[in-house]
């Protein structure tokens, strides 16, 4: 199981090797310069991050039932991040997991979904990569809900992602883990990205294809390895999801492709926006990658040069050619919404104080005979005189009051967190504001108010970016939770 942790270090291995770790001397600086360098994590931080890894902050394809579950999480500097945390068996030995993970962490690229950093404290094992905010290829690809992709786009999707594929191998790094549509995702502007993740296997000794065996390349169900030619034969597999719409198997497409039947093997959204030349170079470039032999398959710069000349649409962003909204929150903002992207700090009070404690149902709190003692009772009075100071306005009292309430920590209430922030908010002191909401948004990760309340705190202190991004995921939210309880 490898070496065991000393309470002077959180990882499993010497502080030496740790720092040539945490080191990553070859970035390309000209490529990605908006990113921290990759470094280590603590187990806590991600905790906190992940309001305790959560169920409600799952992204994993297959959620909690995914062997490697990747969480949603944000850093207290607002940076949000998504956390893949490994099996507890996936890698025993610490000293191979970092060697992986130090590797991997040195590519920087506008076309990866970049490492940030790694844990390895105890048999935890952990990455720490950017979050895109706008979801996977599959989704958009095969779950769309408003427009389907346009063909521009998904012209683009493939010239990114053979690009990504490029800068890897040139950096060292020429294998790629089941490469599938969920594996690409979309960032805030739209813009394709490959993930970090799967250039990482899921385990020292683990399998590298989790996918139906239909799209697996042929090599690896002989040898059980892959190679860089594998890795093209899952691109292949992409360019038929992108001409398609479906995920069709390799050899079922093959058979169409040989009987000149391009039209079913061709998405009928698609029809009228690529000239017959352009769709039949991509059947060719998909027809080569699936080639059974691994030397006819091309190579991904010849991908590149194939794909490059194809791009029809280059001045037309993202965000509009894959149908997403842009520069605003995804839902029409609430009366809420409203009041804290204004910053009414009174219609604020008001809407809290109308929604009262009814959030904190089905907030864990461990109350046994303590409740009944006249410390407890003590401990509500406390709360009731905070909630009438902040009834009536009186802000300082209502501070003084909550805090005596939360120190005690008998129990856990987010409406508490929020109506101090509020009253922080109101005392001209938004980064204590800040550091309640984002602890109410701990205890209940997909509260709207939470989110709500870090964007004013935010815009006070001058973090614009950061404030639009929390009100548009407190917009979301209570998008979401309006929708699950109007299905109820």
């Amino acid at each position: 199981m490898g070496s065991q942790c000393t309470k002077l270090t959180h990882c499993c291995v010497d502080s030496q090797f740790k720092a040539a770790v945490v080191e990553v001397p070859d970035v390309d600086k000209s490529e990605v310069n908006d990113l921290p360098t990759f470094r280590e994590f603590t187990l806590e931080q991600l905790k906190n991050a992940t309001s305790g890894f959560a169920v409600e902050n799952i992204v994993s394809e297959h959620g909690e039932k995914a062997p490697n579950v990747v969480y949603k999480g944000k850093l207290e500097n607002q940076r949000r991040i998504a956390v893949k945390r490994f099996n507890k068996m996936a890698w025993p030995d610490a000293r191979q997991f970092l060697e992986e993970a130090r590797s991997v962490g040195q590519l920087r690229s506008h076309r990866l979904v970049n490492l940030l950093g790694f844990c390895c404290e105890g048999d935890e094992r952990v990455l720490v990569a950017e979050f895109m905010l706008n979801e996977t290829l599959a989704k958009h690809l095969f779950h769309w809900e408003t427009q389907p992709i346009k063909w521009a786009m998904r012209l683009r999707v493939v010239l990114h992602l053979a690009e990504a594929l490029e800068y890897c191998t040139s950096k060292g790094r020429a294998l790629y883990h089941d490469l599938n549509a969920y594996r690409i995702l979309f960032d805030e502007d739209g813009n394709p990205k490959l993930s970090s993740f799967g250039l990482m296997k899921n385990s020292r000794d683990g399998k590298s294809y989790s996918t139906n065996l239909a799209f697996t390349p042929p090599e690896y169900l002989r040898t059980g390895r892959v190679t860089p030619e594998s890795v093209i034969y899952s691109f292949g597999t992409l360019l038929l999801d992108l001409l398609s719409g479906k995920h069709i198997p390799p050899s079922h497409a093959l058979d169409l492709i040989r009987g000149r039947n391009l039209q079913m093997l061709t998405d009928s959204c698609l029809e009228g926006q690529f000239s017959s030349d352009d769709g039949t170079e991509l059947v060719r470039l998909a027809s080569r990658c699936l080639q059974y032999e691994l030397q006819e398959r091309p190579s991904l710069k010849a991908l590149v040069a194939a794909l490059t000349p194809l791009q029809k649409e280059n001045d037309v962003p993202s965000h509009i050619l894959i149908g997403i909204p842009h520069g605003a929150s995804s839902s029409p903002l609430s009366p809420f919404g409203e009041a804290c992207s204004r910053r009414d700090l009174t219609a604020i009070n008001e809407i809290l104080d109308n929604i009262g404690y009814k959030d904190d149902q089905g907030v864990a709190n461990e109350l046994s005979f303590q409740m009944w003692t006249d410390e407890m009772q003590e401990t509500l009075n406390t709360k009731k005189k905070g909630d009438s100071a902040f009834k009536q306005k009186d802000y300082r009292i209502a501070i003084e009051c909550y805090t005596q309430f939360i120190d005690v920590g008998t129990m856990v209430s987010p409406t508490v967190f929020a109506r101090r922030s509020l009253s922080y908010l109101m005392s001209d002191l938004p980064q204590e504001a800040l550091s309640d909401a984002m602890q109410a948004q701990v205890i209940s990760p997909v509260w709207h108010v939470a989110s709500y309340l870090q964007a004013v705190a935010l815009a006070t202190l001058g973090l614009e970016n950061e404030a639009h991004a929390a009100l548009k995921e407190g917009t979301n939210l209570e998008a979401e939770r309006n929708a699950n309880s109007g299905q109820k």
